[in-house]
């Protein structure tokens, strides 16, 4: 059977992916893999490998932090701008081009072209699908050009075209909302309780940056408190 690669963040559309893909691939076939891009807290990789413990799959970290040393996005530890806390909406009303304050320069290209590598190191004998976790809500009005349906499908080009058609991406949730990510995970089981969203990495969700907005909306349309807040 094809292999499959979740990219894991610790966060709600990572980790229902990763439902999805022990459900269409069986979880003996299944991998994830966190990347360690500079970010300012690493609290979300350290639910990736719990969240990994937890399904009982074959977890891998990767190190690309040294890349985004020169940019000054407001979710680096080396930037000088503070994390905005602001719904992505009002944010992309004020910028002139769409793009959020938390937007990583090329972040998802980066991320699938380095776990294309490790699916071809990993299994290369096997057919392997990246599973990516990005769904509408962030593309939405260009917040993040990077999660867009036609970004994926460009990158899924590349990709099959670099790894003579060894290496696809599985992005189920790109033409769908985050209310849909959490629909699909609820009906699965995805640990919600175990995940991470919140860009401020203190030891409670600071509730108002743009991703702790979204993530309670998300569970809000489905009618159902977030587990990760649960007493």
């Amino acid at each position: 059977m094809k292999k499959a690669i979740v990219l894991s963040s610790g966060g709600v559309d990572s980790t229902t992916c990763l439902s999805v893909a022990i459900k269409q691939c069986l979880k003996e076939n299944v991998v994830t893999v966190s990347v360690q891009y500079g970010q300012k807290h690493d609290k979300e990789l350290r639910c990736a490998e719990e969240i990994a413990k937890y399904y009982g799959v074959k977890h891998y970290n990767l190190d690309l932090s040294n890349i985004m040393q020169y940019s000054n996005c407001a979710l680096l530890k080396n930037s000088t701008d503070e994390i905005e806390h602001k719904s992505y909406d009002e944010q992309v009303t004020k910028a002139a081009n769409g793009m959020v304050s938390t937007y990583v320069p090329f972040r998802n290209g980066l991320m699938l072209s380095a776990v294309a590598t490790l699916a071809m190191s990993l299994f290369p004998e096997d057919d392997v699908d990246i599973y990516i976790g990005a769904h509408a809500d962030d593309a939405a009005g260009n917040a993040y050009a990077d999660c867009s349906d036609e970004f994926v499908g460009a990158m899924a080009s590349a990709i099959r075209t670099g790894t003579y058609n060894k290496v696809g991406i599985v992005a189920p949730f790109v033409v769908r909302t985050k209310a849909d990510v959490v629909a699909t995970g609820l009906r699965l089981g995805t640990p919600y309780a175990l995940t991470w969203s919140c860009y401020e990495g203190g030891d409670k969700p600071c509730g108002t940056c743009g991703t702790c907005i979204d993530r309670a909306k998300a569970f809000a349309l489905n009618g159902v408190k977030d587990p990760a807040l649960e007493d």
